[in-house]
């Protein structure tokens, strides 16, 4: 096992750094269900959430309705939460407009994204990569003043479902240029779930070298069933300690033909701990948490952790049944 705290490879192993998961299953979850889920059933499930020992929550996006409806009301979301000392509750922003509905809502932090690819952020977000970047500028100042972290996304990593692999100095170069514009953060999203190990390290050994690990996180889908093994990959060999994850695996993303789930929140944190991280979360109240969505989705979630825990539980409820 390599750990190093600077995000150099090492054969040192340095556990005892917690691992801080951000989860994202209230937004990233929930936007791409095909149901409205109901302003009460987001509450829930953002307080159950905020008992499971998360570092971060993005509980929405201040979007326009008309873009993504599912997520409308994330003001009053905001507003009908019991917030928990020693968690940041963040949200999506993006524009000036969107800043403001943050601002009211006293969000702790705020999310830019753009991404690596030109043609996803046209798809995403009608703009440029370029030209997003520019939007950007009077919200990171405006936050910056009212001392709101921000976070920056940025989209297809590795993998753009309209232009194929993307090179890491196309990341690089965004990379730079938001943290040129001041934001506190960066979070690399594997979009399209399609990386191996090996995307991971070229992508990594070549960011690391201008952004310290401990301002980055990993944000990866599970199209393929990789997801865990790239997240152990960049905290075991690259120092990594922040990961964006979402409860069941619920998500997607509507713009990414093909992309399926975000990786499960329960699966990481079980497969961290299993490896020697230090970790806060109780991966059992993350996936109780997500069952508990199941019956207003619809559907079965996709985390291996939830289906033990969803199979143990029905097995239990048999047994009680024997006489």
């Amino acid at each position: 096992m390599m750990i190093e705290g600077d995000g150099q490879k090492s054969d040192k192993a340095k556990v005892s750094i917690e691992v801080s998961i951000v989860e994202v299953g209230p937004r990233d979850g929930l936007q791409h269900e095909p149901t409205v889920i109901p302003t009460e059933v987001k509450v829930a499930f953002v307080n159950d959430l905020s008992r499971s020992g998360v570092a971060e929550m993005e509980v929405g996006s201040f979007v326009s309705p008309r873009a993504v409806p599912q997520l409308a009301d994330t003001d009053e979301v905001f507003a009908r939460i019991e917030r928990r000392s020693g968690i940041l509750y963040s949200a999506l922003v993006p524009n000036e407009r969107g800043w403001e509905r943050a601002r009211a809502a006293q969000v702790d932090k705020i999310a830019l994204f753009t991404a690596a690819s030109d043609t996803f952020n046209q798809r995403n977000v009608n703009c440029t990569v370029r030209e997003s970047l520019e939007r950007f500028k009077p919200v990171v100042s405006a936050a910056k003043r009212e001392g709101v972290i921000v976070r920056g996304y940025i989209s297809t990593v590795t993998h753009c479902p309209f232009e194929g692999p993307v090179p890491p100095s196309k990341v690089l170069d965004v990379a730079r240029r938001l943290l040129d514009l001041g934001v506190d953060e960066l979070s690399l999203g594997e979009t399209m779930g399609m990386a191996v190990p090996q995307d991971i390290r070229r992508l990594l050994d070549l960011l690391l070298h201008d952004v310290p690990a401990k301002d980055l996180s990993l944000h990866v889908h599970d199209t393929y069933g990789l997801g865990v093994a790239n997240v152990l990959t960049a905290w075991a060999e690259y120092g990594l300690r922040t990961f964006d994850t979402s409860a069941g695996g619920l998500g997607g993303c509507p713009f990414a033909p093909g992309a399926a789930g975000n990786v499960a929140t329960e699966d990481v944190v079980y497969a961290l701990r299993a490896s020697g991280a230090a970790m806060t979360v109780d991966e059992r109240a993350v996936a109780l948490a997500a069952l508990r969505l199941e019956p207003v989705v619809g559907h079965a979630l996709s985390s291996r952790l939830s289906r033990v825990l969803r199979e143990g539980l029905a097995s239990d409820v048999r047994c009680e049944a024997v006489p």
